[in-house]
């Protein structure tokens, strides 16, 4: 199971998120039929966004949206502090005019900017952050994210294998974030862990590795504790018939109108988990009634 894993140095001045994600990256890439290097950029930033989820509180939830000028567009993946993520790409079948560079995203994406929104219950507007991307490998702009908003310099290292076929085979991540305050010997420890060891997420998991074992190369030298965090990673969307109704509202009466004229039939797809939702000339019918009656209160 994919279960999200927290970790804190001993002085807690160094706080740590890992997760294999496997189940839940080849879940996304099964409801979307994402082709290799959507695959790898859509996978990345569920990971990341799984990992930001974690280090916030009880029913928070964090949104990364990737915008860039290259053939992908952009990338979304939300997550929450229960383990439930779900994300998007509007071009999951792109392919580059050739693999030479690898499954690279720098060109894919392109230039652009990360915005991150932060939803609290209860809370009508979300926290909002933007940078401009500085790499688009998703893992380097969020750590550039986390260093221009809050000031928390960090670590970010993410991870997706694929087969022959370009079928996921492995996919997690960790998150390394020094706290404000912290002795500079320690930020030269964790920077001289990573590029002395330089973690392979991927090839880590492949050869049987944990959650744990993602974190150790980084936190070498090191004494680190495991927090309780009893969640797991889910591949979960909160749409409904419901809401698909409210998005038909937004068109108004006279769009509604002509639909039924026509005897339009709406198919609906949730772009973030392939749901099919099909609509009635009655049931527009009722839609179109129940807003002129609101329109009257």
């Amino acid at each position: 199971m994919s279960k999200i894993h927290r970790f804190a140095t001993k002085d807690y001045t160094i706080r740590v998120s890992s997760v294999d994600a496997t189940e839940v990256v080849a879940e996304m890439q099964k409801l979307h039929n994402s082709f290799p290097l959507a695959t790898v950029g859509v996978g990345k930033a569920m990971v990341a966004a799984l990992l930001l989820a974690s280090q916030l509180k009880d029913k928070q939830k964090i949104g990364l949206l990737f915008r860039g000028n290259g053939a992908l567009k952009s990338i979304y993946a939300e997550a929450d502090f229960e383990g439930h993520v779900r994300a998007y790409t509007p071009n999951p079948d792109y392919q580059p005019p050739s693999y030479e560079s690898g499954l690279t995203l720098s060109q894919a994406l392109g230039h652009g900017t990360l915005s991150v929104s932060r939803h609290q219950p209860f809370q009508k507007q979300p926290f909002h952050g933007m940078v401009e991307l500085v790499s688009s490998e998703i893992g380097d702009d969020i750590a550039h994210y986390l260093l221009q908003s809050h000031q928390i310099r960090s670590v970010v290292g993410l991870g997706i294998y694929l087969d022959q076929f370009g079928k996921v085979v492995k996919a997690g991540g960790v998150i390394v974030e020094v706290m404000p305050g912290v002795e500079e010997s320690i930020v030269d420890l964790l920077e001289k862990n990573a590029l002395t060891n330089k973690p392979n997420i991927s090839q880590i998991l492949r050869d049987g590795g944990q959650a744990i074992d993602l974190v150790k190369p980084y936190l070498e030298g090191m004494e680190f504790v495991e927090l309780d965090h009893p969640h797991e990673a889910v591949y979960h969307c909160p749409c409904s018939k419901e809401r698909v109704i409210q998005a038909l509202e937004v068109l108004g009466e006279a769009d509604l109108q002509d639909m039924i004229e026509k005897k339009e039939r709406p198919d609906i797809t949730c772009q973030m988990c392939g749901k099919p939702y099909h609509f009635t000339t009655e049931e527009i019918v009722d839609i179109r009634d129940e807003l002129r009656r609101n329109s009257m209160n």
